[in-house]
């Protein structure tokens, strides 16, 4: 078994070891075992360390097997006897100023509200617990939040304890043990009581803060979204370049931004309804033009045809719908090109007897495409293996043979 270092002292940085042996996964990934390590392994919800061994990057570490595996970026050419590991001590203090965050956070839950936490996961730039419980308010965020930046502030002691299960059910525990041997506690005396195998710092000051950013309901449980330490500096300094942002595109002082908002969203609602008013009456014009270019087809039906590029296929239902409510007798067709795809409408007026739903397979079989309707209305798309007006050209070569 590897001397996990890690758990003697979570602030180890480099160290020298003799190696075990070096292998291969299935899917080709080189590793190195060594007698011990400082690289802490995934689990727990915490995410692996990275550093290196000997300048060679790790990119990986795993337990495995009974074994610690620490996957490289390549192979040793000649396994030494001793290496050097040196840990990545930024990302090794980012997860334990989280992972003790959470332990603080959770542990504030339970304290103020009763609420349980089933479950961890420890992101890259964010961390997630889910509460036992299906409603939350901000009122209640608040009252656990400014609970664990209260223990923060108190630089409370965060102890490690090994023992026996037996000598662990003395302690107010939190959860249930996931082991019955060699039970790693972890504690924060007077407020939290936890058996865990992950890294953690000394004191609760250098956490230094919890911030709570947002919560959504999954799966009957409450997911809640929080930072901790250098993390909330992090998302700070992003969303003060947002509003820094958007007080130059708003022209107004972040103090009066949600107003500001409101007020630019609102004109651009007004002004998206007079602009839908504009195009309809447009339509209506332009149906107008569509109609008087109508032909007559064997049947005496009047046939109205528009080819089109680039343009939006809710227009065209929109212009097909209004020509045959001013034509009743007429049969439409407006076929549009749209990047890669050509797309069709046809619509029958009411005085008309054309089943466009039993002509559709005709039609799209011509583009190689598919689509459906009713009998006096259809729709769909294809390949553009015909241009817009070769496709309406068929199309009323088939009207007529109906």
């Amino acid at each position: 078994m590897t001397k996990k270092l890690f758990y003697d002292d979570a602030y180890i940085t480099r160290f020298e070891t003799a190696v075990s042996r070096q292998g291969q996964d299935e899917d080709g990934s080189h590793f190195v075992v060594l007698e011990q390590t400082a690289f802490y392994p995934t689990g727990g919800g915490q995410p692996f360390d990275e550093g290196n061994l000997d300048g060679i990057p790790v990119v990986d570490v795993e337990e495995k097997d009974g074994e610690i595996r620490h996957y490289v970026e390549k192979s040793f050419e000649k396994l030494p006897e001793t290496i050097t590991g040196e840990i990545d001590w930024k990302r090794r203090f980012d997860h334990m100023q989280q992972h003790a965050g959470q332990h603080i956070l959770s542990a504030a839950f339970a304290e103020t509200l009763g609420y349980e936490t089933v479950s961890f996961h420890l992101g890259k730039e964010t961390l997630t617990i889910d509460l036992a419980v299906e409603n939350m308010s901000e009122e209640d965020a608040g009252k656990a939040e400014a609970l664990a930046n209260a223990v923060i502030r108190e630089a409370r002691p965060i102890e490690i304890k090994w023992m026996t299960s037996e000598e662990a059910a003395a302690y107010p525990l939190r959860k249930g043990l996931a082991v019955s041997d060699d039970v790693r506690l972890v504690i924060i005396p007077d407020f939290d009581y936890n058996g865990c195998g992950g890294t953690h710092p000394r004191s609760t000051s250098e956490v230094g803060a919890i911030k709570i950013l947002d919560w959504e309901k999954h799966r009957g449980l409450i997911r809640l979204q929080f930072v901790c330490g250098d993390r909330v500096l992090e998302q700070l300094h992003r969303k003060n370049g947002v509003l820094k942002d958007l007080t130059a595109v708003l022209q107004s002082p972040q103090d009066n931004m949600k107003e500001a908002a409101v007020q630019l969203l609102d004109k651009i609602k007004v002004q998206e309804k007079q602009l839908e008013e504009v195009k309809q009456e447009l339509l209506k014009y332009e149906a107008k033009d569509l109609a008087g270019e109508a032909v007559k087809l064997t049947g005496g039906a009047a046939f109205i045809k528009g080819a089109y590029q680039d343009r939006p296929i809710q227009e065209l239902q929109q212009l097909a719908r209004q020509l045959i409510a001013a034509r009743e007798e007429a049969i439409v067709f407006l076929a549009v090109q749209n990047d890669a795809k050509l797309q069709i409408v046809g619509a029958r007026g009411k005085q008309g007897d054309t089943n466009l739903k039993e002509l559709a397979p005709k039609i799209f079989a011509l583009i190689n495409g598919k689509g459906g309707g009713k009998e006096d209305f259809i729709q769909g798309g294809g390949e553009p293996v015909l241009s817009p007006k070769a496709l309406l050209d068929k199309i009323e070569h088939l009207l007529n043979e109906e």
